[in-house]
C-alpha cells in the first residue's frame, strides 16, 4: 500500500478523497505519490480546503485539470446539478452565478475545462412516474424485462419531447457564460435518473445549439452503463453519437447496483469506451471514497492495460 504509484496520464478526482485528506494541497501530494500528475476538482460531501494550491502545482508540478459545477459545496443526497435550465428565473440566476464562480475559480486553478450538469424536469408527476418505472426495474423478472425496458424508452423520449423549454433556458445560460468566459471550455454531462433533463435525445439537441459556442459533451462511463440496463441507449450509442466531440470523461465502473466502482471490478466494457476516445480528452477516474488507494492503483494499472 506505500508503494509508489506508476506515473501516468490519467487524472484523479478530488471526490475519491471523501473525508480523509481535508486540503487540496494534501490531496495534491497523495495524488502525486500515486503516479497522478493531473487533478479534478469533484463533486463531495466534504469539498477540500483550496488555500496551499500554488505551493503544492509549485512543488510537484501537479496541474488542475478541470472543475464540476457543484464542486464549491457539499454535495446532497439528491443533488440535481446546476440548475440552470431551470423553469424558475431565480433558480436559473443563481446557477448562473454559482456558475460563474466555478469558472473564476477554474482560471484560477488553471483548469481549462468546466463540467456543467443538467437538473431533474420539473414536473412533480414526471418525477414520481420516474421513481415508479426505476422501481419497477428492481423487482423485474427475465420474461418481463424486455417490456419494462420498451415502456421506459417511450417514457424518456416522452418526457424529453416536453421538457423543450427547459433545455433552451440551459442553451440561453451556457450562450451567456460563454460569452462572459470564452477562453474556458464548457462540457455538458448527461444525468443519471430517468427524469433527468439530458437524455440521449436532449444532449443532441443541446450539442448542436451550442455547436458555434464551442460546448463539448462530457461522458461518465457508471451512469451510462446504468441508463443502458434500462433499456436506454447504452454505451456504445452514446460513444458513436458523442465520442468526437468528447472533452473529458468520468472512469468508474457500475454493475446494476452501484456506478461509482473503481474501473475491473463491474460490468463496464472500458476496451469499447479506449476505441473512441479522442486524443486530448481528460481521463478522470472518480469513484466512491469507500475505495481507497489499493484499488485506485489496481484501476490505473488496469486502465493502462487497455492503452488509457
Amino acid at each position: 500500500m506505500t508503494k509508489p504509484g506508476i506515473p501516468n496520464d490519467l487524472v484523479l478526482s478530488t471526490s475519491c478523497y471523501g473525508p480523509r485528506l481535508r486540503s487540496i494541497e494534501d490531496q495534491a501530494f497523495s495524488a502525486v505519490a500515486m503516479g497522478f500528475r493531473r487533478l479534478e476538482l469533484g463533486l463531495s460531501s466534504t469539498p477540500p480546503e483550496l488555500r496551499g494550491w500554488e505551493d503544492a502545482m509549485r512543488e510537484t508540478g501537479i496541474k488542475m485539470d478541470c472543475v464540476v459545477v457543484g464542486a464549491l459545496k457539499p454535495k446532497g443526497p439528491q443533488m440535481s446539478g446546476s440548475m440552470l435550465g431551470s423553469l424558475s428565473a431565480d433558480q436559473r440566476e443563481m446557477a448562473l452565478n454559482s456558475s460563474r464562480r466555478h469558472i473564476q475559480l477554474a482560471q484560477k486553478l488553471g483548469a481549462p475545462v468546466v463540467v456543467l450538469r443538467g437538473c431533474a424536469i420539473e414536473n412533480a408527476k414526471v418525477e414520481a412516474a420516474a421513481d415508479a418505472l426505476l422501481a419497477k426495474h428492481s423487482v423485474v423478472d427475465e420474461d418481463s424485462r424486455e417490456l419494462l425496458q420498451e415502456e421506459t424508452r417511450e417514457f424518456v423520449h416522452k418526457i424529453q419531447t416536453k421538457a423543450q423549454r427547459q433545455i433552451e433556458h440551459f442553451c440561453r445560460s451556457v450562450h451567456t457564460l460563454r460569452s462572459e468566459y470564452p477562453e474556458t471550455l464548457l462540457a455538458v454531462a448527461a444525468g443519471n435518473e430517468l427524469n433527468d433533463l439530458f437524455g440521449f435525445e436532449a444532449v443532441q439537441w443541446v450539442l448542436d445549439d451550442l455547436a458555434s459556442q464551442k460546448v463539448g459533451y462530457w461522458h461518465d462511463t457508471g451512469r451510462i452503463h446504468r441508463r443502458g440496463r434500462l433499456g436506454i441507449p447504452d454505451q456504445g450509442a452514446w460513444l458513436e453519437a458523442y465520442g468526437a466531440r468528447m472533452l473529458g470523461l468520468h472512469l468508474r465502473d457500475a454493475t446494476d447496483d452501484e456506478f461509482g466502482l473503481p474501473p475491473s471490478l463491474g460490468e463496464v466494457d472500458f476496451k469499447l469506451v479506449s476505441e473512441y476516445l479522442p486524443k486530448d480528452a481528460s481521463k478522470v477516474i472518480d469513484v466512491d471514497p469507500t475505495h481507497g488507494r489499493p484499488e485506485v492503483l489496481a484501476s490505473v494499472q488496469f486502465l493502462m492495460g487497455l492503452g488509457f
